[in-house]
């Protein structure tokens, strides 16, 4: 009983940390013709039919590599999503390894639900997903691929909340830090794949 209360003060505390309300909602959403490089952390809140979930992420997208790992308050990686040009895998807590051609085939795979995981490092930089249908709406938020997308920046610009929404589940992600000069990479492909 313990155990529940205190997750769920903690689940509490994280969605109020998401709550941003002194930053502008972004309301211009060019079209993406390249993404930069840039590492991320921050903590993000699954909420799928009514439950909800919380972790941490460190984030890193350098050479056309984007690797994701998820963890734990206490930092202890739980799952490690990664996309590159030759497709896209998931690494489970125990090292179990997943792999697919496409991030939608990988997501129905694992999860029965489709994550736009091959677009949220356009998203998260303020950019709609080029040659792609897309509509605006009164408020500025962006609505691409059956998601609705809500970002905030902070003062330089970067992302502070990256909110995604379908009919099926909600994702947020607060960036703590988010690095657009990180130092080169030689990765050309996922870790995971060897």
């Amino acid at each position: 009983m313990k155990f529940k209360l205190y997750v769920s003060i903690l689940v509490a505390l994280v969605l109020a940390a998401c709550a941003q309300p002194n930053m502008p909602q972004q309301t211009h959403w060019p079209e993406a013709n390249n993404t930069g490089d840039f590492t991320a952390a921050g903590r993000l809140a699954v909420k799928i039919e009514g439950k909800g979930s919380y972790a941490n992420f460190d984030w890193v997208y350098q050479n056309q590599v984007q690797t994701i790992n998820v963890n734990t308050p206490l930092g202890n990686t739980v799952g490690q999503l990664c996309q590159d040009k030759q497709g896209v895998l998931a690494v489970d807590n125990k090292g179990q390894v997943y792999h697919a051609q496409t991030a939608t085939q990988l997501n129905r795979q694992l999860l029965g639900f489709e994550l736009p995981v091959q677009y949220l490092h356009i998203w998260a930089n303020g950019k709609r997903v080029a040659d792609a249908p897309y509509r605006l709406l009164s408020d500025g938020r962006l609505q691409q691929f059956d998601w609705t997308v809500t970002r905030t920046a902070n003062q330089a610009g970067q992302a502070r909340v990256l909110l995604l929404e379908s009919a099926k589940l909600s994702v947020r992600l607060v960036f703590d830090e988010m690095n657009t000069n990180p130092k080169p990479a030689p990765q050309q492909q996922c870790a995971a794949r060897g």
